[in-house]
């Protein structure tokens, strides 16, 4: 286990993030904690620095280590991006910092702040293809990735802080005549990249203005389920978003669930830069990444340390991982659970019974392995808890909609319960609903052939009757907890077959 202490140096804000990192659970962020340092704001016109942003960069420093130092963190690493890089006194302010506070900063290039935040984008995202956006305080890094291999990228020496400095100094924060005149500026910025537009792929979009666009979305929309890493917008959700800043006044931003008091007067500039970028990419959605820089950084470090801690060609796999290792799954346990369920799956589809689907059976077995993990909390409430914490859990790798039906299935225990969980969202028609009653019985029914834990079944297969069906399950050991609860449960495979079911359990005698 390894912990880690990421301090991101932004133009706008100064960011503790403590990572702890092992095997088994995969990356945690332990602690994030900022402050809204606006370092830019001490830069005069010739870009030197003042001696009061350099006195509140070692204070901050100074107080991150502390923190740092109550969490046992094995090392501390200060990375400087656009408001320090720019500064023309940029080796004064790294030796007053080192002098003062002992620490050695790391500056980060242009280049590297782009492609950090596309490593964690494609190491925590499951996008093929996409177009990924940083915007700062002081600088704004797009780049452009196919088949999760980084093409092209650019950094552009303008944020958020410097485009309200441009065009809206000293004026509203919806100024009509500024806003224009900001749009027609990131306009010709971006269009001076020949190999960004009409890409038509995902926009991935990292950083505080992202996420407070991504959270006032759905406060505004009253979205269902927690979490912003993986969120989904459309073209017309962006810039309802964006309408909604510029018709409001100061004193109704500072009401407006899902934005920061410290981003109020920066928020606008942000959507200008996604609303345009968008046009010009001719984009597929815009996706928010709660990952991006410092996730990034600590990626690359980790892998100094570990062979191979990240796939990102197998993101989600690793997610699932990490999730049932957090609720102790017992991993022989899970296996069996996926076997028995693909067994079952397999002999509905051979006789009709079921139209298989590809997909839609993997997210079955996806779920078969983390079934009922809830009872870790309370096994009598295990079904409630199950489908909370899924639904709610910031899984890598996973669009919003498929985390809730993985946690409807993982979490299946009966038709008016699974009702009940699917009207929180209002999300699946009745088809869908009835694909996922069916795919939840077979895993209850699965869950019901080990629920010993011991293992015992080995093979079954169905075969047909006149007037029923006949399911041998073949033993090796003692399955008398499985047979009492195979008949229990088979109420809910009979409401697929449509027929009754005599169960023959035979053991193995080889």
């Amino acid at each position: 286990m390894k912990r880690i202490g990421l301090v991101d140096i932004g133009s706008n804000t100064i960011r503790l993030v403590i990572f702890e990192y092992s095997e088994k659970t995969g990356l945690i962020e332990l602690q994030n904690i900022k402050t809204p340092a606006r370092l830019y704001q001490y830069l005069d016109a010739d870009k030197v620095m003042a001696e009061n942003g350099i006195n509140v960069l070692c204070d901050t420093l100074e107080s991150f280590q502390k923190v740092a130092d109550k969490f046992n963190v094995e090392a501390l690493y200060p990375v400087a991006t656009a408001a320090v890089r720019q500064s023309k006194n940029i080796t004064e302010i790294i030796d007053k910092v080192e002098e003062r506070t002992g620490i050695k900063m790391r500056i980060i290039s242009e280049k590297e702040e782009a492609y950090f935040g596309f490593y964690a984008v494609v190491n925590t995202l499951d996008y093929e293809d996409g177009v990924t956006v940083d915007i700062g305080g002081g600088s704004t890094e797009v780049t452009y990735y196919e088949d999760k291999e980084l093409k092209s990228s650019h950094s552009f020496p303008f944020g958020v802080v410097t485009l309200q400095k441009l065009f809206f100094n000293g004026k509203a924060h919806n100024d009509s005549e500024a806003i224009e005149a900001a749009r027609k500026f990131v306009k010709e910025q971006l269009q001076s990249l020949k190999w960004l537009g009409q890409r038509k792929v995902p926009i991935i979009a990292i950083g505080g203005s992202a996420r407070n666009f991504a959270r006032i979305h759905q406060s505004l929309s009253e979205y269902p389920i927690a979490g912003v890493h993986g969120y989904s917008m459309s073209k017309n959700d962006i810039e309802y978003v964006f309408k909604k800043l510029i018709s409001s006044t100061m004193e109704q931003l500072d009401d407006l669930d899902g934005l920061s008091k410290d981003r109020q007067d920066i928020i606008v500039p942000s959507g200008i830069v996604f609303t345009t970028l968008y046009e010009e990419v001719n984009a597929t959605e815009f996706i928010f990444s709660r990952k991006g820089l410092r996730e990034g950084i600590t990626m690359s470090i980790l892998e100094e340390d570990y062979k191979h801690p990240f796939d990102k060609n197998e993101v989600f796999k690793e997610s699932l991982r990490n999730l049932a290792y957090s609720y102790s799954i017992n991993h022989e346990d899970a296996v069996q659970r996926q076997k028995l369920a693909e067994l079952l799956y397999f002999e509905l589809e051979k006789m009709g019974l079921i139209e298989g689907d590809k997909q839609q059976k993997k997210l079955m077995l996806q779920a078969a392995y983390l079934f009922y993990l809830g009872s870790y909390i309370d096994s009598d409430a295990s079904s409630q808890h199950t489908y909370y914490i899924i639904s709610n859990s910031s899984l890598n790798g996973i669009a919003h909609r498929e985390r809730v039906k993985l946690a409807l299935l993982a979490s299946y225990k009966s038709k008016s319960l699974l009702k009940f969980f699917m009207d929180e969202t209002g999300w699946f028609s009745d088809k869908e609903k009835g694909e996922i009653q069916v795919l939840g019985s077979i895993l209850k029914f699965a869950h019901a052939l080990n629920v010993s834990n011991t293992r015992v079944v080995t093979e079954l297969y169905l075969e047909e009757e006149k007037d029923h069906l006949n399911l041998y399950i073949n033993y090796t050991g003692d399955p008398i907890a499985e047979e009492y609860q195979a008949e229990r449960q088979k109420k809910h495979l009979e409401k697929i077959t449509k027929s009754k079911i005599n169960i023959i359990f035979t053991e193995n005698l080889h």
